[in-house]
C-alpha cells in the first residue's frame, strides 16, 4: 500500500511538473510561431498550431529595417551587459570580502547602511543620477549607461555572506605565505568561489540585458539604443508589424537563454553557498 501512494505521489508530481514546464514554454511558443508567421496567420480569427507558410524572411527583414537597427542595439546590449556584470561582480565581491574578512570598528554599520539602500526607491535616485551624468556629458555614452549601475547591494550583500563562510584555514596558509588581504582574495578566495561569481555574474547579466528605462532615458542617440529600447519602437510606431516584433523579442532573448543554460547550475550552488538563509 505505501509502495503503490509513493509511486501514486511521484507520477502526480512528475504530471504537475511536465504540466508546468509547458506553461512556462507558452511564450517561447508564440515567439516561434507569430514570428516565422504572415501579417495574416498572426491576425486571422482562427488559430492553427503552426503557420500555414513559414516565412524565414521575416528574420532577414528585421535586420534590413533601416528604422530598426537591430544588430546595433544587440551589440549595444552586449556591451553594456558584459561591462555592467564584470564591473559590478568585482566591485562587489571587493566590497563583500571586506566586510567580511578584513576587521574594522565600523563595518557593522557600513554593511547595515548598504543594506539600507535596498529600501530606496529607484523612482528616488532617478533624477540626480540623470543629472550628474548630464553634468559629466556622458549622455548616449557607454560610461553613463554602466558606470552609474554598477553598485549593487544585492550583489554586495551575496558576496559577504558567502565569504563569511568560507574556510579561514585557506586564508590563514596564505597569510603563513606571506600574502595580504590582496592577494589572498585574488588568489585564494576568487578561484576557490567560482559558484558564487557565476551566479551573482548571471543575475546581474540578465538586469543589464534587460534593463529599460535608465537606457531609454541616457541612449537618446540611435547610436546608443539598446535592443530593450528598440524593441520599444514597435509599441509607438504608426504601422505595427506583429510579425516584425516577434522576432525582435526572439532574438533578444537568445544571449539569456544562453547565459543561463551554460550558467544554471552555478546559481543553485551560489546561493546555497551564500548562506542568505542563516
Amino acid at each position: 500500500m505505501h509502495d503503490a501512494l509513493t509511486r501514486a505521489g511521484r507520477a502526480l508530481r512528475g504530471a504537475l511538473l511536465a504540466a508546468l514546464a509547458l506553461l512556462f514554454l507558452v511564450p517561447f511558443y508564440l515567439l516561434v510561431r507569430n514570428g516565422l508567421a504572415s501579417e495574416a496567420d498572426i491576425t486571422a480569427p482562427t488559430w492553427t498550431f503552426f503557420p500555414r507558410e513559414v516565412h524565414w524572411s521575416n528574420l532577414a527583414e528585421v535586420f534590413s529595417d533601416p528604422d530598426l537597427p537591430l544588430a546595433r542595439a544587440l551589440l549595444n546590449s552586449t556591451l553594456i551587459a558584459v561591462a555592467t556584470t564584470l564591473g559590478t561582480v568585482v566591485l562587489a565581491s571587493m566590497a563583500g570580502y571586506g566586510l567580511a574578512r578584513i576587521p574594522y570598528r565600523h563595518a557593522s554599520t557600513v554593511f547595515y547602511a548598504i543594506l539600507g539602500t535596498l529600501m530606496v526607491p529607484a523612482a528616488v535616485t532617478f533624477v540626480p543620477s540623470f543629472v550628474l551624468v548630464s553634468t559629466l556629458g556622458w549622455i548616449s555614452s557607454l560610461r553613463g549607461l554602466v558606470i552609474p549601475t554598477l553598485f549593487s547591494a544585492f550583489a554586495c550583500f551575496v558576496f559577504r555572506q558567502s565569504f563569511l563562510g568560507f574556510p579561514r584555514e585557506l586564508e590563514d596558509a596564505a597569510r603563513v605565505d606571506g600574502l595580504g588581504y590582496w592577494r589572498t582574495y585574488w588568489r585564494i578566495v576568487v578561484p576557490n568561489a567560482r559558484p558564487v561569481f557565476a551566479a551573482v555574474g548571471t543575475i546581474v547579466f540578465i538586469g543589464a540585458w534587460n534593463s529599460f528605462l535608465w537606457p531609454l532615458v541616457i541612449g537618446q542617440d540611435q547610436s546608443a539604443w539598446t535592443v530593450q529600447v528598440a524593441l520599444s519602437t514597435f509599441t509607438t510606431a504608426q504601422n505595427l508589424s506583429l510579425h516584425k516584433l516577434f522576432v525582435a523579442a526572439g532574438v533578444s532573448i537568445v544571449p539569456l537563454l544562453v547565459v543561463f543554460l551554460l550558467l544554471q547550475r552555478y546559481i543553485v550552488a551560489g546561493v546555497e553557498r551564500s548562506g542568505i538563509d542563516d
